[in-house]
C-alpha cells in the first residue's frame, strides 16, 4: 500500500477527532507459541490501517495541530546485537523516512514523554479492553498528568472509544484497498482450483489443506484463518478444522480457506465431490444452496439493507428443503418459526476486510444498516444434513454444501471479487476431471 494511502487515513481520522484531542494506538504485542518461540507476527489492524508499521513495541499518537507534527510514532531503537538474530528494526529515523511519522521516539522513553502529550487536551481517543497491559499504561499516563494539577496541569477530560471513528472508516474500503482484495481473493481462487485438481479418494484432509499452504506462501501470503477441510459429516460441523480424516469414495468435501495478504483477508468456501462426481441427492442439495447464493448476491446493492441479501437466500434455501420433503408448511410460516435451523443455522455473510470477520455495525439505530459502495462482505449460505438430525430420510444425510465468495459494493451493484473458481455442478466436475 503506498504510504500516501496511511497519511490520507491518518488525516481523515483527526478530522474526525477534532480540535484538542489526541489518539493513542498500540502495535500487536507478540505471542508465544511455546518455550522460546512466537507466533508470527501479525500487526493489530487498526495500528496497521492507521501506520503500516509491521513492528511490535510500538504506539502510534495522533495530535491535530500539533505545530510539531501531528503522526508522532513511538518505536524501537536500532540495535545491531539484536537485528542479528531477528532482523533489521525501522528505528527512529526508519519510521520518518519510511512510514509517514512526523516525529518518532525510542519506545523505552514513552513513559517520560507521552504524559505531556496528552497534558491540556479535552479528549483522549484508545482502545479499551482489548490488551490489559495497554489500557493500565494508559491510564498511568493519564494519571501522571493528574499529579501535576496543582501546577496547572490537566489531564483529558473525556475517554472516547477510537474504534467507533475508526472502524467506520474501515468499512468503507478505498480503491487501493479493493484492489488488494481482489488480489487476495484471487490467489485464493488459485487454491481452491488447485484443490480440486488433486483431490482424490483416499487422500487425508490436511493433505488437500497443504494445497493451500503451498499456493498461499508461494504468494507471499499466509492463511487468514484456520482452514476447513471436512468429508462426509465433517463437512456439516461448521467450524470443523481438525483436517485428519480421510477423504472417502461417494462423500462431498467442504473447503472453507482463504489467504491474506499484506493484512487483507480473502474468504472462500466451495463444496465438491472427492471422486469428482456429485451424486443425484448430493446435485439437488448443492443446486438448491447454488440458487440461495445467486439470490444473495444479486441483492447486493447500494440502498439495500444488510439483511436482504440473508433473506434472499433464506427463502430458496427453505422452499428447497420443502422441495426434498426435509421441510413440509408454507414459506412464510416456516421462516417465521425458524424451522430450517437444523439445516442452516448461520447468517448469509459478514463484513471482510483487514479482519476476516471485520469491523463494522450492522445496524444503526437498532434498523439494518443500508449498503453503500465501498463495503465487502461474504455471501455464503449453506445447508448441512447431519446425520444426527432425526427424521431424515438416509439418502440425504451427511451431505453439507456451502459456497462463499467475496462480494464488493459498487455504485450500480456488486462486483464478485473472488470470481473465477468453479461453482456450477458442471463447472466443478469439469474442473475435477482435468477439462
Amino acid at each position: 500500500m503506498d504510504q500516501q494511502e496511511y497519511t490520507r487515513r491518518r488525516r481523515e481520522l483527526m478530522n474526525l477527532m477534532g480540535e484538542n484531542a489526541v489518539a493513542v494506538l498500540a502495535a500487536a504485542p507478540e505471542r508465544p507459541r511455546n518455550r522460546d518461540v512466537e507466533h508470527p507476527y501479525r500487526q493489530d489492524s487498526d495500528f496497521h490501517y492507521l501506520t503500516g508499521f509491521p513492528e511490535p513495541e510500538a504506539v502510534l499518537v495522533l495530535i491535530p495541530g500539533r505545530e510539531q507534527g501531528e503522526t508522532i510514532l513511538f518505536c524501537r531503537e536500532r540495535d545491531p546485537d539484536k537485528e542479528v538474530w531477528d532482523g533489521p528494526r525501522a528505528g527512529q529515523d526508519g519510521a520518518c523516512e519510511r512510514y509517514g511519522a512526523d516525529d518518532a521516539f525510542p519506545v523505552d522513553d514513552i513513559d517520560d514523554i507521552l504524559p505531556g502529550m496528552l497534558e491540556g487536551k479535552d479528549r483522549l481517543y484508545c482502545t479499551m479492553g482489548l490488551n490489559p497491559d495497554f489500557d493500565q499504561a494508559i491510564l498511568g499516563w493519564v494519571n501522571q498528568v493528574r499529579t501535576r494539577a496543582r501546577s496547572g496541569a490537566r489531564a483529558p477530560g473525556e475517554f472516547v472509544a477510537l474504534e467507533h471513528p475508526l472502524h467506520e472508516m474501515r468499512l468503507i474500503k478505498s480503491l487501493a484497498e479493493l484492489e488488494q482484495m481482489r488480489a487476495a481473493a484471487q490467489v485464493s481462487a488459485e487454491a481452491h482450483r488447485r484443490a480440486m485438481g488433486v483431490c482424490h479418494p483416499g487422500m487425508p484432509e490436511y493433505a488437500l489443506e497443504a494445497e493451500f499452504q503451498y499456493v498461499f506462501r508461494r504468494n507471499n501470503g499466509w492463511q487468514a484463518y484456520p482452514p476447513i477441510v471436512g468429508g462426509g459429516r465433517n463437512g456439516c460441523i461448521l467450524h470443523y478444522i481438525d483436517n485428519s480424516a480421510t477423504l472417502q469414495d461417494g462423500d462431498l468435501v467442504l473447503i472453507d480457506a482463504g489467504v491474506e495478504i499484506d493484512c487483507y483477508a480473502s474468504d472462500i468456501t466451495r463444496t465438491f465431490p472427492v471422486n469428482g462426481r456429485f451424486s443425484a441427492e448430493q446435485r439437488a442439495v448443492y443446486e438448491i444452496v447454488l440458487a440461495a447464493q445467486e439470490a444473495a448476491i444479486a441483492a447486493v446493492r447500494p440502498g439495500n439493507h444488510w439483511n436482504m441479501p440473508h433473506e434472499a437466500a433464506l427463502r430458496v434455501l427453505v422452499q428447497g428443503l420443502m422441495d426434498l420433503g426435509l421441510l413440509q408448511g408454507e414459506v412464510d410460516a416456516l421462516i417465521e418459526d425458524e424451522a430450517y435451523r437444523p439445516f442452516f443455522m448461520h447468517r448469509t455473510g459478514h463484513w471482510l476486510g483487514m479482519d476476516v470477520h471485520d469491523v463494522g455495525d450492522y445496524r444503526i439505530d437498532g434498523e439494518w444498516r443500508l449498503l453503500e459502495p465501498g463495503m465487502v462482505l461474504t455471501i455464503e449460505p449453506g445447508l448441512y444434513i447431519a446425520d444426527s438430525i432425526p427424521e431424515v430420510d438416509p439418502r440425504w444425510r451427511n451431505i453439507g454444501v456451502r459456497i462463499e465468495d467475496d462480494v464488493a459494493v459498487t455504485a450500480d451493484g456488486q462486483d464478485i471479487l473472488s470470481a473465477g473458481v468453479p461453482k456450477t455442478v458442471a463447472e466443478i466436475e469439469a474442473a475435477m476431471a482435468g477439462d
